[in-house]
């Protein structure tokens, strides 16, 4: 049995050894650390110094603070993950990461989203991960990293064979490092999950999304896929189908706010009546209106038996359409989560979602409308429920309870893939 470890007093005694002020989080941080049992067994813990946390008085990580806490992490091996985001991380703390990285053989996740980490920081990250053989999940979300920095990650995927979910959505990548990444993964068999959502992209051509349908036609170990704010059409939606056909690995598609219509979702719901591995499509902000939820519902009605979330969250779909959809869930019983906020509800489609939530055949939880009645009418209310509901952040008390289909790129663990 492991020695109950002491990483406050450490981190203090560092401290003083280089003359840096405690921050006074982290001291926090790590004292609960000292008490948690799980030290004490071999599952390791997860030490979460996010710069947003609402509890505790907050003083952002600096990068002489990540330097100090990165001395008294070296040696421990019972820290396995390490949530630094919404911090003041710059390229210097960057550099503090990298040799961590390569000097720490136990850590499996990092998050650095939204610090200030810029090209020359996304090098120093990158380039560590060469040569590390432990990290499983980095998000470096909203650093703006751009695309030289993203030119770099693309060249570790071809020798990291590690690494198996990877966060580099707003981070202002570009259409060369994109396609860079797209032929990384079409070799790289370790990456099962990676989100590309909201490049900077300056040509209608769609080359990036007709790079990443080939990769889809040779990639087997990829299983969810985001390309949001993508600048997709119905031409890149219909690539992306046409290598479906063809994948047997993608789990979890993300084509929310593109510009799909009707056209596109009929590739799509094509797609459906023959795909037997999709579990998860957000539509959520397109514009596929009624005739795309009519071939939608179509296609989960008579054929599909594997979708099991979807969201048509904001597009423009009218009562027509959403009734559809929710009689498709009266013959569909694999499909259990459905997100409709934002569309044009009549008292047809809150009836009709009512039944579905009164009858148990769609839970409270699983769905982001709630019926109530006034007057007589019943009528949907919003909740807060949705594919990306825990993407930005975490409840700052204890762990998510309801992991349900939200975010799985941010809470599920690896190993369910």
């Amino acid at each position: 049995m492991a020695v109950r470890p002491d990483l406050r007093q450490h981190y203090v005694r560092a401290c003083q050894n280089v003359g840096q002020p405690e921050n006074p989080f982290i001291a926090h941080v790590l004292q609960e650390a000292d008490k948690n049992d799980k030290i004490r067994g071999t599952k390791g813990i997860t030490l979460k110094i996010a710069g947003n946390n609402r509890l505790v008085p907050v003083q952002r990580v600096t990068d002489d603070d990540l330097q100090v806490l990165a001395s008294v992490l070296r040696s421990t091996v019972f820290v396995t993950g390490l949530d630094l985001r919404y911090n003041v991380l710059t390229d210097a703390g960057a550099k503090n990461v990298a040799t961590f990285l390569q000097e720490n053989c136990t850590l499996q996740y990092l998050n650095l989203m939204f610090n200030d980490i810029g090209t020359s920081g996304a090098e120093l990250i990158a380039r560590a991960l060469h040569r590390n053989e432990t990290l499983v999940y980095l998000r470096m979300t909203g650093n703006k990293i751009g695309n030289k920095g993203g030119m770099f990650f693309a060249s570790m995927l071809q020798i990291n064979s590690t690494l198996e979910k990877l966060d580099l959505g707003d981070t202002d990548m570009g259409t060369q490092c994109l396609i860079a990444i797209a032929t990384a993964l079409t070799q790289n068999k370790s990456v099962k999950a990676i989100n590309l959502n909201r490049p900077l992209l300056y040509s209608q051509e769609e080359e990036t999304t007709v790079h990443v349908a080939l990769m889809l036609k040779n990639n087997s170990s990829l299983v969810e896929l985001h390309l949001g704010k993508h600048e997709v059409k119905n031409f890149g939606v219909e690539r992306l189908c046409e290598a479906l056909y063809e994948n047997s690995s993608l789990r979890y598609l993300d084509l929310s706010c593109n510009k799909i219509t009707c056209d596109g979702v009929k590739f799509l719901g094509e797609l459906l009546k023959r795909n037997q591995t999709l579990e998860i499509l957000d539509l959520n902000a397109n514009r596929i209106e009624d005739d795309g939820a009519f071939y939608l519902s179509e296609a989960l009605t008579l054929y599909n038996r594997t979708l099991q979330a979807l969201s048509v969250v904001s597009n423009n779909v009218s009562g027509k359409g959403l009734v559809a959809l929710s009689d498709a869930m009266k013959t569909n019983m694999e499909l259990s989560y459905i997100y409709i906020w934002g569309n044009k509800f009549d008292e047809a489609t809150c009836m009709a979602f009512s039944e579905l939530i009164q009858m148990g055949r769609l839970k409270p939880n699983c769905t982001d409308v709630e019926p109530y009645e006034v007057d007589g009418h019943v009528h949907l209310a919003e909740l807060s429920h949705g594919l990306q509901k825990h993407y930005y952040w975490t409840p700052s008390c204890g762990e998510v309870t309801n992991k349900d289909a939200n975010a799985r790129l941010a809470i599920a663990a690896v190993s369910e893939y």
